[in-house]
């Protein structure tokens, strides 16, 4: 099955009639980049897929040679996704065989479509040092030990302000090295993270909130880090 680049554009807010009120412009409904989730079977079995309905999703499911059954459930989700969904069988037992599909298929995937962004859906972290690597290409990817733990679907799932700085706080530390190093890019890190879906004024608070918090220092534009400790 191949997969063709697809991308979600959401609607634009309803404007308003009333003829008291200036109207704006509204503005262009931000294109959402796809992002490809590769699950490790052998390693996490999903209850469900929820989540990943939606059109930026796409799921590689990647299972095991011994391995002849899924849930009703995961199943049930994979026919419901279509196109958006495959199936990779491994056809051997070599130690980390089903490792090196993934690593393929993220090679193969970026060089089509170079915005696309990767989840890794495993508890292994012997995918670590790819991950790392993949990073330093420019590749954006990321481990996570859930579907649930997906930054995506965390930062879509967030209301407070210290649910927002909580996720922030996850995906900063999750880039290591990577991180930004001035305001702008930050900010840009940041609304990147929750799909451009943030108003400028709640953006400018997370931020201001990292800050307040001693997560984030800012000396003449440029940013350091105080992160806690623990896992990201």
């Amino acid at each position: 099955m191949l997969f063709s680049r697809t991308s979600l554009t959401l609607p634009a807010s309803a404007v308003g009639v009333n003829s008291n009120v200036r109207h704006r412009n509204p503005l262009p409904a931000p294109i959402l980049r796809t992002n490809y989730v590769l699950i490790d079977y052998e390693n996490v079995q999903p209850e469900s897929l929820a989540g990943l309905d939606a059109e930026h999703f796409k799921v590689l499911i990647f299972v095991g040679a011994s391995q002849t059954k899924l849930t009703f459930e995961v199943a049930q989700a994979m026919q419901a996704l279509g196109a958006r969904a495959q199936y990779v069988k491994i056809a051997g037992n070599g130690s980390n065989a089903l490792d090196f599909h993934i690593a393929f298929y993220i090679g193969h995937l970026a060089a089509g479509d170079p915005t696309a962004y990767f989840h890794i859906i495993s508890k292994d972290a012997g995918f670590d040092p790819l991950i790392q690597h993949l990073k330093a290409k420019k590749v954006p990817v990321v481990r996570s030990k859930s579907i649930e733990d997906i930054p995506l679907l965390k930062a879509a799932n967030t209301k407070s302000l210290p649910e927002k700085v909580n996720v922030a706080v996850a995906n900063l530390k999750q880039r290591g090295a990577s991180k930004p190093r001035t305001v702008k890019t930050l900010s840009s890190t940041i609304s990147s993270l929750f799909q451009k879906q943030l108003p400028e004024d709640e953006l400018a608070e997370l931020v201001a909130e990292l800050q307040r918090l001693g997560f984030v220092t800012v000396l003449e534009n440029k940013v350091s880090y105080a992160l806690p400790e623990g896992d990201a």
